[in-house]
């Protein structure tokens, strides 16, 4: 049986995934920004001041992901990590300035992708896919699916 990546969900998440992630890659290159990096600052805009497991949870990825892409953050002048008060051993990340100051213009861009990846759609449309898309991220989370896998072994 041939395989019709034209009617695998799988297959079309994956490769809109890619293509979302490759425009919001060229609108906010200008910023300094890669997508997983936009992707954090988006949660530390939301609330500065969140540990690294806060971010592993909030957005499903894995540890290592998260650890390398703060690590280039902090390298790149956009984060801090101070002590928690309560937990030696954990670490806050605060934004800084530099990363306050693009908020705006990193929201627009992507704003910007989205409106050109959607801009056939009518609003009706636009608020039924979104809604389906969620739908599916809450019914695979619910299964214990994750966004990234443990390497095995």
């Amino acid at each position: 049986m041939v395989f019709e990546k034209s009617g695998s969900a799988g297959y079309l998440a994956n490769h809109m995934a890619r293509l979302f992630a490759l425009g919001l890659q060229d609108r906010i290159r200008p910023l300094g920004l890669a997508p997983a990096q936009f992707m954090l600052l988006i949660e530390l805009w939301r609330e500065d001041g969140l540990s690294q497991r806060d971010l592993v949870e909030r957005l499903d990825v894995e540890q290592a992901t998260i650890a390398n892409t703060l690590a280039r953050m902090e390298r790149d002048g956009l984060i801090t990590r101070a002590p928690h008060q309560g937990d030696a051993r954990m670490k806050l990340i605060r934004l800084t300035p530099k990363a306050r100051r693009i908020e705006a213009e990193a929201i627009a861009a992507a704003r910007a992708q989205n409106a050109a990846a959607l801009g056939d759609l009518t609003q009706a449309e636009r608020e039924q896919f979104l809604d389906m898309m969620r739908r599916v991220i809450t019914r695979m989370q619910a299964r214990g699916e994750r966004a990234e896998r443990r390497p095995s072994g």
